[in-house]
């Protein structure tokens, strides 16, 4: 994501978390960010996109958090985890984060709760996947109702010791939170959940969200190659349906099986059959 477009989502963000995801509109994000329609819609095709973009952007910054801990660390150290867990927990909730997924599952748009759900599964993957690596003596099965159980843990003591007002330390909750999943984990007999059937509804849920601007900037790649004049012409003309403020569904339908044909059984077959899937997924999504 360049620094512009991250500035947008930045800003959108904060609106989000002040006004409420249903109450921001996309002329208070273009006003805020300084920009204007034109740009914002370069970026994302929709408030939803942009929501998308959003949750990205806190999952990349997650992932760096988590990497810098790890620099000359054991990974299998069980501390290790507690502190990821437990940097992770605070940064969310300095920025509210709740308040963006509360906005989301209550906006009654099952797009929005689908990114929720995306954003808790990919959350739950890593949680899994470090369990494994710090327990290795657990299968998948095991280690993935255990990452539930933290989670679940974790996240519901957050929320009594609020609206108690309890003196705790995160890292404290945390690190108890983890002695009894140590507990817990080697007695996980029966398991409830289907790994093989959550793998499935991974590989579809959390799809990586196509962007207006990726499609552009394979479209430009490709224009940049040695092009018959049809060839160019087709790619141009897709080019210019994205640059326009509102995309014509029906054009690019049209154009996508020639920009196919066009380039059949020539060196670059494969990047455009690539370049037209992804546009379908797109369209599929709007």
């Amino acid at each position: 994501m360049n620094k512009r477009k991250r500035h947008v989502a930045d800003v959108a963000f904060t609106l989000f978390i002040e006004r409420g995801v249903q109450q921001t509109s996309i002329q208070e994000i273009i006003e805020r960010a300084n920009i204007s329609k034109g740009t914002f819609y370069n970026y994302f095709a929709s408030k939803t996109e942009c929501i998308a973009a959003v949750l990205e952007l806190l999952r990349y910054e997650a992932r760096e958090y988590r990497l810098a801990l790890e620099v000359g660390k054991d990974a299998t150290d069980k501390e290790l985890l507690i502190e990821q867990i437990s940097v992770l927990i605070h940064t969310n909730e300095k920025r509210n984060l709740h308040v963006l997924f509360e906005g989301l599952l209550h906006s009654n748009e099952p797009e929005l709760k689908n990114l929720v759900l995306q954003h808790r599964l990919i959350e739950l993957r890593w949680i899994q996947e470090r369990l494994q690596e710090v327990y290795p003596f657990s299968y998948e099965d095991q280690t993935y109702e255990a990452a539930v159980l933290v989670h679940g843990m974790i996240h519901h003591m957050l929320f009594v010791l609020r609206v108690t007002n309890s003196a705790y330390t995160l890292k404290e909750l945390v690190s108890t939170m983890f002695q009894y999943v140590e507990i817990l984990l080697p007695n996980i007999t029966t398991c409830f959940i289907n790994t093989s059937y959550l793998s499935v509804l991974e590989q579809t849920i959390t799809r990586p969200v196509v962007m207006k601007e990726d499609l552009l900037q394979l479209v430009d790649d490709l224009l940049k190659q040695s092009l018959t004049l049809e060839q160019q012409q087709l790619l141009e003309a897709v080019q210019q349906e994205f640059l326009r403020e509102t995309i014509r569904v029906t054009v690019l339908r049209a154009l996508l099986p020639a920009l196919s044909s066009s380039f059949s059984q020539t060196e670059l077959e494969r990047r455009v059959q690539h370049f037209v899937n992804v546009t379908w997924h797109y369209l599929k999504a709007k």
